[in-house]
């Protein structure tokens, strides 16, 4: 995610750093060479019948095209939005079991302990998972030792996490040191967690239609391409400006989308998983009395991990 103050006056005609325009760059460029080419042609040696080529279809296309391609960018910022949503509940859910933790385990400080290191670890293997790493690797670091050997048997490490906390909650359940009703709250907290995580999966899991992100992409270039030959009747050697200006807008548009359309990706304009971790880590480590805390992670070139 990109994390900067709002640029002021002329920073808004040069800032690059959190901008579309190195993703872009390339196909503006394309379409301004096109457009260098066809101006000359069109001033150069004024072929018959250009003058009747008009700029209207194309006005209408254009106009149809933005239309589709905001409902597009609407989507794809409700999936990007609600998985920040998922990740705030999960800090939130973190919170609260370590609070439980405290109140409930009081006396039994290993247990407390093992809980919320586990719950790092939820939180670190679910990041891994969403971005296509070794989940099981990730959380290792905070899985006990004894718990070690049966760690990462399964496919899916975040829910094995899940598992072993409710298993390791159980057990003073059994023995008749917690009630059922106040273990009930523990379970609670542990649905929760497991509903983000199939929340979060299903987002990765079901991107938008291929076929309408398709068809997107080939009308905005075919509208770039075609453009200059509907304006280089009117326009003159302003033409490569102007169609450079609409192919910077529609392929930012379209750009943008394809970003927030995986928001758990590591683009940019992406969500900051590794931050949203470490704040877990932080207030769970905090509850446990830990001292010295790890850092809160700062952006990097205004861009935050």
């Amino acid at each position: 995610m990109i994390i900067r103050p709002r640029p002021h006056g002329w920073q808004l005609l040069y800032i690059l750093r959190g901008s579309i325009v190195p993703a872009v760059a390339p196909k503006v460029l394309a379409i301004l060479l096109l457009a260098i080419a066809v101006a000359v042609f069109a001033e150069v040696w004024h072929p018959p019948g250009i003058e009747r080529v008009s700029v209207a279809p194309f006005t209408l296309l254009g106009l149809v095209l933005s239309i589709f391609l905001s409902f597009r960018n609407n989507a794809c910022f409700e999936r990007w939005w609600e998985g920040r949503k998922l990740w705030g509940q999960l800090v939130y859910e973190s919170r609260s079991l370590a609070r439980l933790c405290t109140a409930l385990l009081a006396d039994d400080a290993p247990r407390r302990a093992r809980v919320c290191r586990l719950a790092i670890g939820f939180a670190h293997a679910l990041a891994a998972r969403l971005r296509g790493r070794d989940a099981a690797l990730a959380a290792l670091p905070w899985v006990g030792e004894s718990d070690q050997a049966r760690f990462g048997q399964r496919l899916n490490a975040p829910d094995q996490l899940l598992a072993m906390i409710a298993a390791d909650l159980a057990q003073p359940l059994r023995a008749g040191q917690l009630d059922p009703i106040l273990y009930a709250q523990f379970e609670t907290r542990l649905h929760a967690m497991s509903s983000i995580q199939a929340g979060c999966e299903r987002i990765l899991s079901t991107p938008l239609p291929f076929a309408y992100t398709l068809l997107l992409h080939r009308c905005a270039w075919m509208f770039c391409v075609l453009l200059p030959f509907g304006l280089a009747s009117s326009l003159g050697w302003a033409t490569p400006v102007v169609s450079a200006v609409l192919a910077y807008a529609f392929f930012g548009l379209d750009q943008l989308g394809e970003e927030m359309e995986e928001p758990f990706g590591l683009e940019p304009n992406d969500l900051p998983l590794d931050a949203l971790v470490r704040t877990i880590e932080i207030d769970l480590l905090d509850s446990l009395g830990v001292d010295p805390l790890p850092a809160p992670l700062q952006p990097h070139r205004y861009l935050l991990q």
